[in-house]
């Protein structure tokens, strides 16, 4: 009988050793896999929310562009401006006042006939009046975008 514990006690050890082994190695790999499956979650996060957030910066990067390219087209408009001094001369008064003449620009291709404005000068005071006359200020075409003339085909 001693004999056979001899015989089957390390045959036991060793079955409780590979065994016990077998456990610990299973516990390894499945925290191993756990942290796996953890980093997978985590670049499946960041790759949804940058597949996400893909057409928000396309759509702002097109809005940027366009903006850019109509400022840009705006830049090419610009007024020109002289102005001069008149003298009307009759034989019982002299007669002086202040013209400025306009015309809009798109690069160097005119779009407007000259537009003259004629204001008496007095005493200098009416220069100031002279300024806001214009006829291609923003104040003036904001005016005209709200109340645009009626065609004379449409007035009657």
């Amino acid at each position: 009988m001693d004999a056979i514990i001899w015989i089957v006690l390390p045959v036991l050890v060793a079955a409780g050793s590979a065994i016990l082994s077998f456990y610990i190695m299973h516990s390894r790999m499945e925290v191993a896999v756990a942290k796996e499956r953890e980093a997978l979650a985590e670049a499946n996060a960041k790759y949804r929310a940058l597949e996400s957030g893909i057409p928000d910066k396309i759509r702002l990067a097109e809005e940027t562009a366009k903006r850019n390219a109509f400022d840009a087209f705006l830049m090419d408009f610009r007024v020109e401006e002289r102005r001069y001094l008149r003298e009307s001369k009759s034989h019982f008064m002299n007669r002086r006042s202040v013209v400025m003449q306009e015309r809009l620009y798109f690069r160097n291709i005119p779009l407007s006939n000259w537009v003259e404005h004629e204001m008496p000068l007095n005493n200098g005071a009416e220069a100031e009046l002279l300024e806001k006359a214009s006829v291609f200020s923003a104040q003036a075409l904001s005016d005209y975008s709200k109340h645009p003339p009626v065609p004379k085909y449409l007035a009657q």
